[in-house]
């Protein structure tokens, strides 16, 4: 068995994965969303405070596996440095009291790996990576021949979705109260732009967007400084209406150029309805199978790093405790 830690951002989260049946054993994730919502976002400092809580919490109820562990797993990048290094210090500890080599699982493989918990990885797919903090397309042809072929020039998908929620003070995180407030309104009410619709390249953007947004919600705010509700449903339409429109005006370039046999999407803000929706209408017409991970695993979550981990164990991709590093970024697997 291989315990498993994630701590990249807000979520605390411990699994135990069975390295040859793949059965997930044990899963657990605390997260700190109701500590952030107040300040509209994820606090690193907060967020690192809070996994020193959380983390030993659900380890002592891993205890009795531990006779059992061939391994220990732990998220090293990307993410916020401050929160990893809670993340890679437990896994330091445990692999050297236990006497367990160490493996340093890419966050973003991770989120790959979450369409695969408990059943075979498939390969070659291209996949639509959409998160808090990326907006890529991916080609994956096995756990380390992975190829960026398209990725956002400055806010991502999901980080979008969060600075709206905020701008209307609907609260964090802003993706599920977004799309709430989206099945209440008129999406053809307000015209907002597409980003890069004239560009021929594949790629992403959403600042010029948020920015739409923004002037959109100053014209709509009252002389006493509110916005009515009806206004915050159909901005929230509009918005989530042109943010799936750009990706998928993106990703149908993706198509016209070669159709995939395998498509997914992943990442947190791959749970969005609209955008689901959307990909499996453009799969279904182009003869594609379409993957999608579960609800409960689209978010950040220790299980899809313990299925990482099962794939760099068989290899031996162990690293030294003294060698393994945090990274905040990542330009490339």
């Amino acid at each position: 068995m291989i315990l498993s830690i994630e701590s990249s951002c807000d979520d605390s989260s411990i699994a135990i994965t069975n390295s040859e049946t793949l059965e997930l054993v044990y899963h657990k994730k605390i997260s700190q969303e109701l500590q952030h919502s107040m300040y509209g976002g994820v606090v690193p400092e907060l967020a690192a405070r809070l996994h020193i809580e959380a983390l030993p919490k659900i380890l002592e109820e891993c205890v009795q596996y531990f006779p059992k562990l061939k391994a220990i797993a732990v998220t090293s990048a990307p993410g916020l440095s401050v929160t990893l290094t809670e993340g890679v210090t437990m896994a330091k500890a445990l692999s050297i009291s236990l006497d367990l080599p160490l493996i340093a699982v890419n966050h973003l493989k991770g989120h790959i790996y979450s369409l695969f918990i408990e059943k075979e990885e498939i390969m070659p797919m291209t996949i639509l990576l959409v998160s808090g903090g990326h907006t890529q397309i991916i080609e994956a042809n096995s756990l380390n021949d992975m190829n960026l072929i398209a990725s956002t020039m400055d806010d991502s998908f999901g980080e979008s979705f969060d600075k709206v929620s905020k701008m209307l003070g609907l609260g964090y995180p802003g993706g599920p109260v977004v799309q709430e407030f989206a099945l209440k309104g008129d999406e053809n009410r307000f015209e907002l732009p597409v980003p890069l619709r004239q560009s021929p390249n594949i790629e992403f953007s959403y600042s010029g967007l948020k920015n739409a947004v923004r002037l959109l919600i100053d014209k709509c705010v009252k002389e006493d400084g509110t916005i009515n509700l009806q206004d915050k449903y159909d901005i929230c339409a509009c918005f989530q209406k042109t943010a799936v429109a750009h990706i998928m005006q993106k990703t149908k370039k993706l198509f016209k150029q070669k159709v995939p046999n395998h498509f997914a999407i992943v990442g947190g803000a791959s749970a969005n309805t609209h955008l689901r929706t959307q990909i499996e209408d453009l799969c279904s017409k182009n003869g594609t199978t379409l993957h999608l991970s579960q609800l409960k695993y689209c978010s950040d979550n220790a299980a899809m790093i313990g299925r990482v981990a099962v794939e760099q164990y068989k290899i031996n991709e162990f690293i030294d405790c003294d060698k393994i590093d945090v990274q905040s970024r990542l330009k490339g697997f």
